[in-house]
């Protein structure tokens, strides 16, 4: 089963609201949160033997990883909504 079966609620709302690629973009953006939510509840169990306070070292690269993808397809979608902004007639 792949993401588009999975999701297809989701894409073909999103796709409606805000396009095929923004929309797309948009599903993106749930799915990673989704794996950002569920590898920091994995980090409270998984901790540091450095620092308690902290997930261990792999989890942090992973909530790292999972961050930067997000700021990444932030940045996209902020580039299409203004690039659709200023080719609409006004």
């Amino acid at each position: 089963m792949t993401i588009f079966d999975e999701r297809r609620a989701e894409l073909e709302r999103y796709e409606f609201m805000m396009g095929p690629e923004r929309g797309r973009l948009a599903v993106a953006l749930d799915v990673l949160t989704d794996a950002l939510i569920l590898t920091g509840q994995h980090g409270v169990y998984c901790v540091s033997n450095r620092n308690p306070s902290q997930p261990r070292l792999d989890l942090q690269a992973v909530l790292a990883g999972i961050s930067g993808a997000k700021e990444l397809i932030q940045s996209v979608m902020e580039e299409l909504r203004q690039q659709r902004e200023t080719t609409l007639p006004q």
